[in-house]
């Protein structure tokens, strides 16, 4: 694992020798005879590269996992669950259950602790909720903007090393269209999935690595074999000292070097601590040592800087060795690029999961390798941003003042986020956590600063990404508690149900209605709507909710929590369908087979007395957990439809042989013969197979929302206009998308908020 981990984790962090220097020595500092410039940046970049992946991400952030995730988002879950921050409207107390839910670190702090005081804040005052999801959509979007600007300037650079071959006039013509072919073919092969080549990834950074460092250690023995002296961290001070303001805004260039070591946590749920650990420690950062000591080795025996390319990353290369270490530097580049295009798609996901992000088309590449996803509209618009910030800057200077802001915000919120795990989740001293924020928090902030100054020279490019993502997502987000607390305020009480009696007053045909509704209890708005209208329903209700929960996955013999809405004899029921914010979701027949499997296990549970949900009628609050079909006694079966006539066993007895016929397989229902099920839990269950067998109907609920009358011109922008033009541009639920047309109802509300 440590050795694929190469491919995926570390393409980009590998890659940073390629504009590090160039970018550092662009106009704030200047390469005197006294080469304390160089030993000034050689020991700066040493440091940045030991304090900051390894002594923070390898020591103390990959150990804030969520049950094995990491990410932005997977330190807010954590914390979101610890102190009842969630920002998701339809959370329960059965959630509290889920096994992942309640995972090692999950264990109540002390009451005279600071972490209970805190925790109580964060619960009692909603600004502070506010504020705590904002910062860490701050930091998904400036993932984005880095998923943007990353591949960019990884291509580019490597691009960059044909200026040694050509004249500078033919290089301008050649360098940025090579650049763009090469990051079109990176975006287009996307929809292929990475399952196919990756086997490759490896490889390719590990030849590159090599080619890095044995360069590093020539450069080294052949020009200045005392380089090793400028890791003092003396030199640093010095060069700060000398330059002053200069030096301070060469941090915005050193900053490069630690690229991509968000990564090591973000792609936490690929691997694992050990292998991540274990690759970064004996493989890359050595690597990334020597390379950037053969660098200065160089540097500092040659003082010739009329050349615009003097601190690139050929310049050092020995001249036999410029082609191959070219085509293997952009092999390397487009690795690096393919993993962070891949980590946007992840965490775009997660935030769509949980309600922060307009629904997208995910397309899983792989049915093998967990995570592999494509989301078709995000590929494009990344790319149509990726050429435009080529096209336009067409420098590293500027990439890199951009792609630095971006990469540093992400860790300053990391920073952040984490101290208030520190607290509240590992429940340590505060102390501890203050120490954290100060060590990591200060250096950061420096680089932070060094980054903002450079505003006008490309460091705006993210900050305008990260508000235009930022504003979509939290109207979003707005918009979609609002319509949630519309669907609460106008829900259908139980009484109004029982007072239709068994019939609900109107004609029950054959077949199972399911009802898509948000709501986890009480009876929604549109299916009062529904039989106001319409004559007739189906003779088995189910009202369905699908919703996530703020944990990576849910195991499926927790996934399904059943209930019943009213008495036996209405054949209504509840079904809660629980998905992590990294789950697969299942295909419509396999969803319906493990959705009627749950109802009819319920059935059969209740009535020997294994649940607890056999209240009084009426009841609507008492939920059963329910695994999916693999989980339990399977009540239905597949067969090949050739071999229907099979005999069944002395403790199944078929009922009806059904007419639905999926790729040559015939579904047969099978009800368990068992002295403790009961006369009527048997009807009931025969009732409820013989209504699948009448064929599946979806009602699904077409809200469009307006601003109330008189609410406040923002509001009616913000709900009118912008939330209402995310709805109709964006994709339907995948449980929607994967529901056949045939089947499919849909019924229109205007929701007024």
């Amino acid at each position: 694992m440590a050795y694929q981990s190469l491919g995926v984790v570390y393409g980009d962090l590998s890659i940073s020798p390629l504009y590090v220097v160039r970018s550092t020595f662009a106009e704030d500092i200047k390469h005197t005879e006294s080469n304390e410039e160089v030993y000034g940046v050689l020991s700066l970049v040493f440091w940045s590269i030991t304090l900051v992946p390894l002594l923070k991400y390898v020591l103390v952030v990959l150990k804030a996992d969520d049950n094995g995730e990491g990410g932005t988002f997977a330190l807010y879950s954590l914390l979101c669950r610890h102190a009842t921050l969630s920002s998701l409207p339809n959370c329960q107390l059965a959630d509290h259950h889920l096994s992942e839910y309640n995972n090692r670190s999950r264990r109540p702090p002390p009451h005279t602790t600071f972490a209970s005081s805190l925790k109580a804040a964060f619960e009692r005052h909603r600004l502070l909720q506010s504020l705590l999801l904002l910062l860490a959509l701050i930091g998904t979007c400036m993932v984005i903007g880095d998923g943007i600007l990353t591949p960019a300037i990884s291509v580019f650079s490597a691009v960059s090393g044909l200026e040694l071959s050509m004249s500078k006039e033919k290089h301008a013509y050649v360098e940025v269209p090579v650049a763009c072919i090469i990051l079109i073919a990176l975006f287009a092969l996307q929809h292929y999935g990475t399952h196919r080549v990756g086997f490759l990834f490896a490889p390719v950074i590990i030849t590159w690595l090599f080619c890095i460092s044995a360069i590093g250690i020539y450069n080294i023995f052949h020009w200045n074999p005392h380089i090793y002296k400028a890791l003092s961290p003396y030199y640093a001070f010095q060069l700060i000292r000398k330059t002053q303001k200069g030096g301070w805004m060469a941090l915005g260039g050193v900053l490069l070097c630690i690229t991509g070591s968000e990564a090591m946590f973000a792609d936490l749920g690929h691997f694992t601590q050990l292998s991540i650990k274990i690759a970064f420690t004996s493989v890359v950062y050595p690597s990334l040592i020597l390379a950037y000591m053969g660098q200065a080795a160089y540097l500092s025996k040659h003082h010739n800087i009329e050349q615009d390319y003097h601190f690139g990353f050929y310049v050092s290369v020995p001249d036999k060795l410029r082609w191959p270490v070219l085509v293997i530097a952009i092999l390397a580049a487009v690795v690096g690029s393919q993993a962070i295009i891949t980590g946007t798609f992840s965490i775009i996901k997660q935030c769509s999961a949980l309600s922060c992000f307009p629904r997208v088309k995910v397309i899983h590449t792989s049915s093998k390798i967990h995570g592999q996803i494509y989301i078709p509209e995000i590929n494009w618009l990344l790319m149509l941003l990726c050429l435009a910030v080529t096209i336009c800057f067409r420098d590293t200077k500027r990439l890199g003042n951009a792609s630095g802001l971006a990469v540093i915000t992400v860790m300053l919120v990391t920073t952040c986020l984490m101290s208030l795990v520190i607290v509240l989740c590992w429940h340590q001293n505060v102390l501890l956590a203050l120490g954290f924020v100060l060590v990591f928090g200060t250096i950061e902030a420096l680089f932070f600063s060094a980054s903002l100054i450079k505003f006008l020279q490309g460091a705006w490019v993210p900050i305008a990404l990260a508000l235009v993502f930022l504003t979509l997502m939290y109207v979003w987000h707005y918009g979609t508690l609002k319509k949630y607390e519309y669907d609460v305020q106008n829900k259908v009480s139980v009484n109004w149900l029982l007072g239709l009696g068994p019939s609900l007053g109107i004609v029950r045909v054959r077949g199972v209605g399911l009802i898509h509704t948000e709501l986890v209890s009480g009876i929604p708005v549109i299916f009062s709507h529904f039989v106001t209208n319409l004559p007739a329903f189906h003779q088995v209700l189910v009202f369905l909710c699908i919703k996530h929960v703020p944990v990576p996955h849910v195991k499926p013999e927790e996934r399904f929590l059943v209930g019943r809405v009213g008495p036996k004899e209405f054949r209504i029921y509840r079904c809660i369908v629980r998905y992590g914010y990294r789950d697969v979701h299942q295909d419509d027949i396999e969803f319906e087979r493990n959705l009627l499997g749950s109802i009819t296990e319920f059935i059969r549970t209740e009535s020997t007395g294994l649940n607890s949900s056999n209240e009084e009628p009426g009841k609507d609050d008492r939920m059963a957990v329910v695994g999916t079909c693999s989980t339990h006694s399977m009540l239905m079966s597949e067969d090949n439809a050739e071999n229907i006539d099979m005999p069944g066993t002395s403790e199944l007895k078929e009922i009806k042989t059904p007419q639905v016929i999926q790729q040559k397989k015939r579904v047969r229902f099978l009800v368990p013969e068992s002295p403790k099920i009961d006369t009527g839990a048997m009807e009931e269950l025969k009732e409820v197979m013989e209504a699948r067998e009448g064929g599946v109907a979806y009602i699904i609920g077409q809200t469009h929302m307006r601003a109330k009358p008189g609410s406040s011109m923002l509001k009616k922008i913000v709900i009118n206009i912008v939330y209402e033009f995310l709805r109709r541009n964006s994709r339907a639920p995948s449980f929607v998308t994967s529901v056949p047309h045939a089947s499919s109802l849909e019924v229109g509300m205007m929701y007024k908020v």
